[in-house]
């Protein structure tokens, strides 16, 4: 493998919010990838839409042992195979396989590409329903409440814990450094509502509080859109949507 720890990624507590390292490992027009910690990536990519204009669009990869789990797929069958190519190429890692965290386009948009490539791709029955019935392209293994993967010898939780965003939405936990990829369900500071076509917002307070008391060590928290953060990024969104 291909070490990709060139430096060393601190962790440390400030106040209220976490402070980190992030280092740019990749860049072009399509595709952004930075590491945030020491087995924990963030891939970028950009989404064309009618509402919002271009959209940055964020993934998390975990990588340990030559392996590599990915997290909601680039935006785009493109920025997929590049990102696919930066992993098994440049980084010499094995995919063992896709997650995609809830039934919209910007989780699930490239996944034909990694279906092409024979990586398995996992997502929660419900969102799998959900991608059926909207035509889009469908995971292939489904899990009702939680699903635990590994990719080395580190284990990733994906765990459904309530409506928020859209009714499947679910996020993935990794332990050892303690990250959260929340998606769409978890707001970046200072953005506003976002799509709420498909949301649930009476629910979505209680979600998050569910997402904290879940993983109570949470350090980094990885929003759908927008700049990562500690837990004050769960904070926000919970007052983002609880009535006033």
């Amino acid at each position: 493998m291909k070490h990709l720890i060139s430096s060393l990624i601190t962790l440390f507590s400030l106040s209220a919010n976490v402070c980190f390292a992030q280092e740019i490992l990749h860049k072009t027009e399509t595709l952004q990838i930075e590491q945030i910690s020491p087995n924990t990536f963030v891939h970028i990519s950009y989404l064309n839409t009618d509402d919002f204009g271009k959209v940055a669009c964020n993934g998390m990869i975990v990588m340990n042992e030559n392996e590599a789990l990915v997290f909601d797929t680039p935006a785009n069958d493109e920025a997929s195979l590049e990102l696919i190519n930066w992993l098994e190429k440049d980084q010499q890692v094995k995919v063992k396989g896709v997650v995609a965290t809830h039934f919209h386009w910007d989780c699930l948009g490239g996944l034909n590409e990694f279906h092409s490539k024979g990586i398995p791709s996992y997502a929660s029955d419900r969102t799998i329903a959900l991608a059926k019935t909207a035509g889009y392209p469908t995971p292939k293994n489904g899990f009702k409440k939680k699903l635990i993967l590994e990719a080395g010898n580190l284990k990733v939780t994906n765990q459904f814990l309530g409506e928020g965003h859209t009714k499947d939405n679910f996020v993935a936990y990794v332990p050892t450094d303690k990250v959260i990829f929340g998606g769409c369900m978890i707001k970046a500071l200072g953005v506003g509502n976002g799509n709420l076509e498909d949301a649930n917002v009476a629910a979505w307070p209680a979600t998050v509080r569910n997402v904290k008391s879940a993983f109570p060590e949470t350090l980094i928290v990885i929003p759908g859109h927008g700049k990562i953060g500690g837990t004050e990024l769960l904070d926000y969104t919970i007052e983002m949507f609880t009535k006033k």
